[in-house]
């Protein structure tokens, strides 16, 4: 099973050391991480020693996927309803669509054809489902909502597939996601890699993990919460009790490497959301 947090197969190690001339003008990424971030993720329930954070420009990446800044896991926020982990999951903090709203997306110019279909698959995914949001790729970065960029060759040596954050606070989507940039070459077909994009997508307009109260449901091992991480998981009316992989929902923690498209528990979520 891949995860999107995981280490992959040992060609991805070996593999990686080819493109690193490729990555240039990276954001900084260390291990060091202070011993009072540690605290404060482990007291949001985030599991810091199987999965350790990585410190990430000015923030860090969790639990494998999740973007959290410094100030999110220093002030974190009491989520509504957590005595009840058995359904679909939102953030406190959601895009403010006014009824309507239309979030444009930039994919940098260092992916694929391959990466680049699974973008635009991804982006016709949400806008098929005729939601208050839809999504629109532009050519340029300046006024982007959000920016599509490839990892740095170390996220990409540990076998990270994406990473993305949680809407601000002002009603706009997290404005980044970095993707590796080889997922064609792991062996993740054009649906395989639309289900990495638009995952990433859900963390940018609120979304929380279907299985984020227990990530070994889709990722395998111990039993595993991310807890409430700062940003909250309120429970999404309408959702069934329970996350299973036979299910499919495209926010599963870990990929096993296929195609998930919007199951219509999925659907049910988005239009509650939007």
């Amino acid at each position: 099973m891949k995860k999107f947090n995981s280490v992959v197969a040992l060609t991805l190690l070996l593999s990686v050391f080819f493109v690193a001339c490729e990555q240039q003008d990276e954001p900084t990424v260390t291990q060091n991480v202070s011993d009072e971030v540690l605290t404060a993720l482990e007291a949001s329930g985030f599991n810091v020693t199987d999965q350790p954070p990585i410190k990430f420009e000015d923030g860090y990446i969790v639990e494998g996927d999740i973007y959290l800044s410094h100030k999110n896991i220093m002030n974190p926020i009491k989520a509504n309803n957590l005595t009840i982990a058995s359904k679909q999951y939102s953030t406190n903090n959601l895009v403010s669509t006014s009824g309507s709203r239309t979030i444009t997306v930039f994919v940098s110019s260092r992916f694929n054809s391959a990466t680049s279909a699974g973008v635009d698959l991804a982006i016709q995914r949400y806008n098929d489902e005729n939601l208050q949001i839809n999504f629109q790729r532009i050519n340029s970065s300046n006024n982007a909502d959000i920016r599509i960029t490839r990892l740095n060759f170390f996220l990409e040596f540990f076998g990270v597939l994406g990473s993305a954050g949680f809407p601000t606070a002002g009603g706009d989507p997290f404005d980044q996601i970095s993707l590796n940039g080889r997922l064609s070459r792991l062996g993740f077909d054009t649906g395989g890699i639309a289900t990495i994009v638009s995952h990433e997508m859900g963390h940018c307009i609120g979304f929380r993990h279907t299985d984020y109260f227990d990530r070994s449901v889709s990722c395998g091992g111990a039993t595993s919460d991310e807890g409430d991480g700062g940003v909250g998981a309120n429970l999404i009316p309408g959702t069934p009790a329970g996350a299973t992989v036979e299910a499919g929902s495209w926010m599963l923690a870990c990929s096993d490497g296929g195609d998930r498209p919007f199951n219509q528990d999925d659907i049910t979520a988005l239009n509650f959301l939007y």
